[in-house]
């Protein structure tokens, strides 16, 4: 027999749930076509709840690390779907391959990501969804590979993104000529020491004029791509390119970028406010 205190107790559930699904964000996975690469890309896209095509909704393009996937942000770090609502944004979360390092690879024909990232993709998220469609709403940002890939895409096209950041990013290419797969998509440093010097971030910031672009850059003090990520902060302060540059406790880890996320989607939050 169901007592009135049980009945009110199950209306209490029925009425949470109703309530927390009614303020979640939609996750969408979608396939998208490269022309560049010839074959179908998927990504993850984050929704706040409110969604509506009536308003035009700002883009966050968030990047995985080397040997990760479109799904990676989603899967270890789940509270990044809150922060669609919080914010009240899109987050796009693209495949990146296992070792693109996000730029077009001159020895790969498979792997053309600038152009898929910047291209594309861009053009097909703007095209499918309610969106800010140009740089006043549209950042990008990520870890380790992906924070590289987000500063490359961002120095490099400049009239597409008003905001972008990096956590852990692997910012300098060079000191790895044997790792992390990047001899595959410029091939070896040895012999095309060239491609590893134009294509590291490091050496990029040159394409930059003082407040050209809002950038945010953070990496754990006990990280092995700190001393990088510091001298890349050197070399926008000597060039007087304002940006924020962050470091905490921590190394390169999961639990670091799960902490970092926040305070970057702060930051573009602010930006995106400012723009309006």
């Amino acid at each position: 027999m169901i007592t009135p205190k049980k009945l009110a107790t199950l209306w209490f559930i029925v009425i949470v749930a109703f309530c927390i699904q009614a303020n979640a964000s939609i996750v969408d996975t979608i396939l998208t076509h490269s022309v560049a690469m010839n074959r179908d890309i998927k990504a993850v896209v984050i929704r706040p709840d409110d969604y509506s095509t009536s308003t035009k909704f700002p883009v966050l393009y968030l990047l995985h690390g080397f040997s990760g996937s479109y799904s990676d942000w989603v899967s270890k770090v789940p509270t990044v779907k809150k922060l669609a609502d919080t914010y009240n944004l899109i987050i796009v979360c693209p495949d990146g391959g296992f070792a693109s390092w996000y730029f077009d690879s001159p020895v790969s024909k498979d792997s053309q990501y600038e152009t898929y990232i910047s291209k594309e993709l861009v053009h097909y998220i703007d095209g499918k969804y309610s969106t800010v469609a140009d740089r006043s709403g549209r950042a990008i940002t990520g870890l380790s590979m992906g924070g590289h890939g987000a500063l490359y895409l961002a120095f490099k096209h400049l009239d597409l993104y008003g905001a972008a950041g990096s956590m852990s990013g692997g910012v300098d290419l060079r000191p790895f000529p044997d790792s992390f797969g990047i001899e595959q998509v410029l091939g070896k440093y040895s012999e095309y020491p060239q491609r590893w010097e134009e294509n590291s971030v490091i050496n990029m910031v040159y394409l930059l004029k003082p407040n050209c672009i809002a950038l945010t850059i953070d990496c754990g003090s006990s990280d092995f791509l700190f001393e990088a990520n510091k001298a890349l902060h050197q070399k926008l302060l000597d060039r007087n390119i304002p940006h924020d540059f962050t470091v905490r406790p921590g190394s390169h880890t999961w639990d670091y970028w799960g902490n970092s996320i926040n305070y970057q989607m702060l930051f573009f939050s602010r930006f995106f406010n400012k723009e309006k």
